[in-house]
């Protein structure tokens, strides 16, 4: 079996606890903007696309085609960083087999909405997620209700759930485990949470939380600065 995680963001998971984030639970980079969220999001969803799972993939602030876009993009560095075959295009076919993309309009988006679409799915198109990317929550706005919902629908849907935090380089504050802004307030709803940065020797991944594991390994990953694949 071709070593999708080898390459993937989520090689960092290779030495947690678990190895994973797992059904029923919800994980969550953080970043400054323009660091690489939205691009590791597509790499943890092309790594449970190219596994046959099933996957979910919300967008908040882009449009349905961009987000296309992107994964046309990415897909095509996944594959070539691994020298696999058969061909991009069959690839491209497994995406269109295990992935819906539902964008929301702006303030539109909410948990008993994402239940129907969810129930819809399972009912009437036979798809039931093995796992959820949610692209684009206004973390700063958002209330901790809302990650409240996303908790529960992971666990009523048997799936994993990962989203996207932004951070400020001028907003350094953190909790006493070490959480920054803008999950310092509520990290107990995350088992996984991811810092991505960008400092002068390139972009990394960094684990700040595994699980209930409260003395786990500072781990890290360098990513490429171009495709955000993980480096040796």
């Amino acid at each position: 079996m071709t070593d999708f995680i080898s390459v993937s963001p989520l090689k960092i998971l290779k030495q947690s606890s678990k190895g994973q984030l797992g059904r029923g639970n919800l994980g969550v980079l953080i970043s400054r903007a323009g660091v690489g969220k939205t691009a590791c999001l597509i790499h943890i969803a092309l790594e449970k696309i190219f596994r046959n799972q099933k996957l979910v993939h919300i967008s908040l602030d882009e449009a349905a085609d961009k987000v296309n876009s992107y994964y046309d993009v990415i897909s095509s560095e996944f594959i070539k960083a691994l020298n696999i075959e058969p061909s991009l295009d069959e690839y491209r076919l497994m995406i269109e087999k295990n992935r819906m993309l539902f964008t929301y309009i702006k303030d539109s988006f909410s948990s008993s909405l994402l239940r129907d679409n969810l129930k819809n799915l399972s009912e009437n198109l036979d798809f039931k997620p093995d796992a959820i990317i949610c692209d684009g929550i206004n973390f700063e706005m958002a209330d901790k209700k809302i990650f409240t919902e996303l908790k529960e629908l992971a666990i009523e849907f048997n799936v994993e759930i990962w989203l996207s935090a932004l951070s400020h380089r001028h907003i350094t504050e953190v909790n006493k485990k070490g959480i920054p802004y803008p999950c310092h307030n509520f990290d107990d709803l995350f088992s996984i949470i991811i810092h991505i940065k960008s400092i002068s020797s390139g972009i990394f991944l960094s684990l700040l939380k595994d699980h209930d594991n409260i003395n786990f390994p500072k781990i890290s990953v360098k990513l490429d600065p171009q495709t955000f694949l993980a480096k040796d």
